[in-house]
C-alpha cells in the first residue's frame, strides 16, 4: 500500500488528536453530569422551600376567614391576602409529584408521598368545613374543626415538608461527597488515558519521522559521494511515498549524468584527436620542407640576416603550436603565431602577399581556442591569394561586440561563387560531408570553438566572386 508523506502526518494528527478529543468529550459529559445531579437536588430544596412557610400561613388565614365570614366567594377572592385553598393544595400536590418522579433515594419517595397524603386529607378536611361553615350557628364547632382539623394538618404538612428538605439536604452533602469522589476517579482515569495517548503518539510519531528522516538522510550521503564524484552510488530506498519517488528520481539523474560525463570525456578526447590532427595538418612535412628550403636558399646566397628572420619566425610558429601542451592561449599569443607564419609566407610569396594584423591592446588579454586564425590565413593564401595570380592582400582585424569577439580574416583573392560558398558554409556546420582538405580545416575549426563555447559560436564564411573572401569567428570574453 502506498501512503504519502502527507498521508502519514494526517495518520499522525489524527491519532493524536481523536483520543483527545474523545478523553475531551468524555470529561465534559462527566462533568455535566455532576452539575446536572447536584443542580437538581438543589431545584428540589427550593421548590419544596417554597411552600415550607407560606403553605401554612396562606391555609391557615384564609380557613380562619371561611369560619368567620361563611364561604362568601367575594370575600375570599377580593382580598389579596386570601388564597384558593384547593388550587394551594393541587399545586402543592403538583410540585412533590414531579419532585417524586425525579428523586434520588427511596426514603425521599416515601416522604413526598406522605405529604401528597396529607395534603389529600387536608382537603377533605377543607370541605367538610366549607360544609360546616355553610350553616348558621356552627361557629363554636367550626372553630373546633380549624384547630384540631386545619391547624393540625397543616402543621404536619410543613414539618414533612422540613423533614424531606433536611434529608434532601444532607442528600445534597452526599452527592457532593459522590461527586468529589467521582472527579478524582475521572481524573486519574483522565491522566491514564493521556499518558496512554502521549505514549502511543510519541511511539508512532518517532516511527514516522525516522521513516521520512532516515532516508532523506540516506539521500543526503548519497548526494555527498556523488559530490566527490563516485556516480557509481545508487540510493536503494522503498518507503512507498514521495521519498522513493525521489530515490528512483536521484538515481536516473545519476545515471544520466554519469552518462553525460563518459560523454564530455569522449568528446574531450576527441577534440584531442581532432586538434592532433589539425597540428599535422599545419606543421606537415610540405610545410616544413618548403619553409627550410627557402632558408637554404637564402643561406646560399649571402642573405644572413633573411635567413634569421626566416628561421626565428620558424622557431616562434612552432613554439606557439606546441605551447606546452595547453589547448588555451592569450589573443596575443594567437596573434604572435599569425604573425610568426604570415613573416614566412610572406619571405616566400613577397611579390604576390601583403597582409596586415589590427587587433586592439585592450583585448589581447582575452583567452581563445589555439590554432583557430592560422587554419583561415592558410585558407586565403593557397585558395583566394594564389588563384588570383597578381598581389594580394590579407587583413587580419578583431573588434568587441557586446560580450563577444569577433575576428575577421579577409582577402582580396579570387572569392567564391554563392552555391559554392553556400556548400563550404554546410561544411562548415556540419550538415554537408567534409570533402576536400579546404573543408576539413575549416570545419575542424568551426568544431573546436563550438565544442568549446557552445553552438551560437562558431565559424562563417562571406565570399564574392573575383572580389575576395571574410571569414568571419565569433567567440565569448574569456579572461
Amino acid at each position: 500500500m502506498r501512503r504519502s508523506i502527507l498521508g502519514k502526518l494526517r495518520f499522525l494528527t489524527y491519532i493524536s488528536l481523536i483520543p483527545l478529543a474523545l478523553l475531551t468529550v468524555f470529561l465534559l459529559y462527566n462533568m455535566s453530569q455532576y452539575s446536572n445531579r447536584y443542580n437538581q437536588i438543589v431545584k428540589n430544596i427550593t421548590a419544596a422551600n417554597e411552600y415550607n412557610l407560606a403553605f401554612k400561613e396562606n391555609i391557615d388565614y384564609t380557613m380562619y376567614q371561611v369560619v368567620i365570614n361563611g364561604p362568601d366567594p367575594v370575600a375570599k377572592y377580593n382580598s389579596e391576602e386570601l388564597v384558593d385553598p384547593y388550587q394551594t393544595i393541587a399545586d402543592v400536590r403538583k410540585v412533590f409529584e414531579d419532585l417524586q418522579k425525579i428523586s434520588g433515594t427511596k426514603n425521599n419517595r416515601e416522604r413526598i408521598e406522605r405529604i401528597i397524603k396529607s395534603t389529600d386529607t387536608l382537603q377533605k378536611r377543607i370541605d367538610d368545613l366549607y360544609e360546616s361553615a355553610e350553616i348558621a350557628g356552627n361557629y363554636d364547632e367550626n372553630i373546633y374543626k380549624l384547630d384540631t382539623n386545619i391547624y393540625i394538618l397543616t402543621d404536619i404538612i410543613q414539618e414533612q415538608i422540613q423533614e424531606y428538605i433536611y434529608y434532601e439536604a444532607r442528600s445534597l452533602e452526599t452527592t457532593r461527597q459522590a461527586i468529589a469522589d467521582d472527579i478524582n476517579k475521572t481524573l486519574t482515569i483522565s491522566i491514564i488515558f493521556f499518558s496512554a495517548i502521549l505514549i502511543v503518539t510519541w511511539t508512532l510519531a518517532d516511527m514516522i519521522s525516522g521513516g521520512i528522516s532516515f532516508p532523506i538522510r540516506k539521500l543526503c550521503d548519497m548526494t555527498g559521494m556523488v559530490a566527490k564524484g563516485d556516480f557509481k552510488v545508487r540510493a536503494d530506498i522503498n518507503t512507498k511515498d514521495e521519498i522513493t519517488t525521489l530515490a528512483n528520481s536521484f538515481n536516473s539523474m545519476i545515471e544520466k549524468i554519469g552518462s553525460l560525463i563518459e560523454d564530455v570525456k569522449t568528446e574531450q578526447l576527441n577534440l584531442r584527436a581532432m586538434e592532433l590532427r589539425l597540428l599535422q595538418a599545419q606543421i606537415n612535412p610540405h610545410f616544413l620542407y618548403n619553409t627550410l628550403d627557402t632558408i637554404i636558399w637564402l643561406a646560399e646566397d649571402g642573405k644572413k640576416e633573411q635567413v634569421v628572420a626566416m628561421v626565428t619566425s620558424l622557431s616562434d610558429f612552432i613554439r606557439v603550436t606546441l605551447s606546452n601542451g595547453k589547448d588555451i592561449i592569450s589573443i596575443a599569443e594567437e596573434e604572435a603565431h599569425i604573425v610568426s607564419y604570415l613573416k614566412i609566407q610572406h619571405s616566400r610569396y613577397h611579390d604576390i602577399l601583403d597582409y596586415t594584423v589590427s587587433i586592439p591592446s585592450e583585448i589581447k588579454s582575452f583567452k581563445m581556442v589555439k590554432l583557430t586564425l592560422q587554419p583561415l590565413v592558410e585558407n586565403a593564401l593557397y585558395h583566394g591569394i594564389k588563384h588570383k595570380r597578381k598581389k594580394g592582400l590579407i587583413e587580419i582585424s578583431a573588434h568587441m561586440s557586446g560580450r563577444d569577439v569577433i575576428f575577421i580574416v579577409k582577402d582580396n583573392g579570387i572569392g567564391m561563387k554563392k552555391e559554392t560558398m553556400d556548400k563550404l558554409n554546410d561544411m562548415i556546420s556540419g550538415e554537408e560531408p567534409k570533402g576536400s582538405r579546404e573543408g576539413f580545416g575549416l570545419s575542424n575549426v568551426n568544431e573546436r570553438i563550438r565544442l568549446m563555447y557552445g553552438k551560437e559560436y562558431g565559424l562563417y564564411l562571406e565570399s564574392e566572386y573575383e572580389a575576395g573572401t571574410k571569414a568571419i569567428v565569433k567567440i565569448p570574453v574569456r579572461l
